[in-house]
Formats: structure tokens, sequence, C-alpha cells
């Protein structure tokens, strides 16, 4: 998916890991972000955060629905670039249609995942497709990849099958890394883990925790009740490192993301759909695909997407400052480190 704001206002250097190794709760509230044009559907941006901008190497989170697209186009995202990042698109309810720049086509759909490996550079567009169900309901993330691999080929792939628990509370589904002993098939760059917790209501789900991993709790839909916070659609609690456990409960059924991983310790500069390491860097990459949607040369970076009946998104205007580095998180008062 692409951050359509034409005015994107996460220009962040996120430098190296926060010192912090204390378990605690943190609450990062979302704000708003429509996704598209006048008809835009709503979607809510919990990473980057104005207080943390990264857990482990993911490093975006868009929360949308549950929302009726009876009446209007859904998901309508025209093809748009992408380097240094993986985009892990994942939903409770309805289909997604993805196309890329290396010729595939895939539909996704509830409890399946579409992974998409930009490396050095790759473009892609989402939409509902004509037959689509009435409510679409969906979260979608990226991974920042680490030096070793963030210029390597563009890649992607389909999940169909995927480990899950279950228990008496609800079903855990693994979609990346692992929990407990169920392992997802789907490839990650550095030590991670995403997963999906179906909660039934009726009581709570445990899940183990790494504890060299920072974690945190996305609630997707009905409010949930974690280490004594109450969370609602589209926020995130962010828990630190060092939990073995996690328990998450809900009054009614509910749909929870649990993410985590290894403190990313590499600068990331995130601007727009790119994520690099130098201003400069996202200059070049903003000036090729600039070029490669007008060109619409195949052997060019960002290459060619076949089967989205519109133009491809043009880049916004770069910010007037050169792009600084901030810390991964924002120090309050109190906070250790």
């Amino acid at each position: 998916m692409s951050n359509l704001e034409q005015a994107p206002v996460e220009r962040a250097v996120c430098d190296g890991p926060a010192p912090d190794d204390t378990p605690r709760a943190e609450v990062l509230d979302p704000r708003e972000v429509p996704l598209g044009g006048p008809r835009a559907m709503p979607v809510l941006r919990s990473l980057p955060n104005r207080d943390r901008r990264m857990v482990g190497a993911w490093c975006f989170a868009d929360t949308y629905g549950p929302t009726d697209i009876t009446e209007r186009a859904g998901m309508r995202v025209p093809p748009h670039p992408h380097i240094g990042l993986q985009t892990v698109s994942w939903l409770v309810e309805g289909q997604v249609r993805h196309h890329d720049s290396l010729g595939n086509a895939q539909v996704v759909r509830p409890g399946e995942l579409n992974l998409m490996t930009a490396g050095r550079g790759i473009a892609h567009s989402e939409e509902s497709p004509p037959d689509a169900t009435p409510i679409l309901h969906g979260v979608q993330l990226w991974v920042a990849l680490p030096e070793s691999d963030r210029n390597g080929a563009p890649a992607f792939a389909h999940h169909a099958d995927l480990p899950r628990l279950s228990a008496p509370g609800g079903t855990t589904t693994v979609l990346m890394g692992r929990v407990g002993d169920a392992v997802s098939p789907a490839r990650a760059y550095t030590p991670l883990m995403g997963a999906e917790v179906a909660l039934t209501g009726a009581e709570g789900v445990r899940l183990p925790l790494d504890t060299a991993y920072e974690h945190a709790v996305l609630a997707l839909d009905a409010p949930l009740a974690v280490r004594g916070h109450r969370i609602t659609a589209g926020t995130m609690l962010y828990l630190g490192r060092g939990g073995r456990e996690l328990e998450i409960t809900a009054e009614s059924p509910a749909h929870a993301l649990v993410i985590g991983g290894e403190p990313f310790e590499e600068p990331l500069v995130m601007w727009w759909n790119l994520v690099g390491r130098t201003h400069e860097e996202i200059v070049a990459a903003r000036a090729d695909w600039e070029a490669d949607r007008v060109a619409a040369d195949p052997a060019s970076r960002f290459g060619v997407v076949h089967g989205y009946d519109g133009a491809p998104l043009p880049a916004p205007a770069l910010p007037n400052a050169h792009l600084r580095a901030r810390p991964r998180y924002r120090p309050h008062p109190g906070r250790p480190g």
C-alpha cells in the first residue's frame, strides 16, 4: 500500500535502537489519513508515531475498516514505488488485488499473506476487485530491510497456508517469524515476529514472547485489554523489551495484531513510500520514479505495472529542509534511557 499523502509528514531518520530495555506499556494513538482522492477511504496510522517510530524492523502500520464499500470504490491505490522495505498485507474481511512490476497478480483474502520485498526498487498497485464482498477490513505494514539486503532484487510471495495455534479464547495465526513452536514460511531479513490473534471474547489468549524482542499490540476492531490498558481500533500499545508472555482479552469477538523484533540498529530515512539511509538516496529514488512512470520502460529501476486501469501515482514534492536524524522514540520526562 502507498502513503498517498501529498505532503508526507513522516520525514524521519530513526537513529538506532532505544537504550531502554525495561518492559513498559506505552499507548501510541493513531492519526487519520485519507487513502486516495475526494472519496478517500480513511486509514488509522499508528506507525510511525510521534512518540515511537519503530517496533523492531516494523516501521509503518495502517489499519482500515471495517468499511462497507458497496456504494464506493473501496481500495484503489495506483501504481507507486517502494525501496528498502517489505510490504505486509493482511485482511480481516474482504479482498484486495495486487499487481506489481515483476508481473505478479494476486488477490489476497482473510487468513492469507501478501509479502512484497522491494529491495532496490519495485512498483505495485492495490485495489478492491469488482466482485469483492461488501466489507473491507485489514492492515498494511512495512518492514525495513537491513543494509545487507535492502539493495537486493525485488520479490513477491503469497502465503495461503500459515501456521495457527488454537486455544479456548481464540486462534493465533503466525504471519512472520515464530510464536512458540509455530513458524511462518514467510521470509524475514531481521529477527522479528508478527501474528494475528482472533479472540472469541469468552476468555483471553496468552502468547509466549521472545525476551530479546520489543513488542507491540495493535487493535484492529473491538476494544482490547492488554496489561491494564484498554485500546481501541487503530491504537497500538508498545510493550518494550524483556517480556516473557502476553495476555490479550476482549469482551466481545475482536482481532489484534502482535508485532515484535530485535530493535533495528541502522539509521533509517523514511519519506513517502521510500525507505533509505540518506536524504540524497531518497532524492535519487524519487527522481528515478518520476522518470520511470513517464517512460513506462519495463527495464527501468521501477518497471511497469500492468493490470491497473489508471495512471501511476506522481511523487509529492520533496520538503524544503534536508532530512535530519531523529531517535527511534521521543524522550519524555521519567522515561528510562
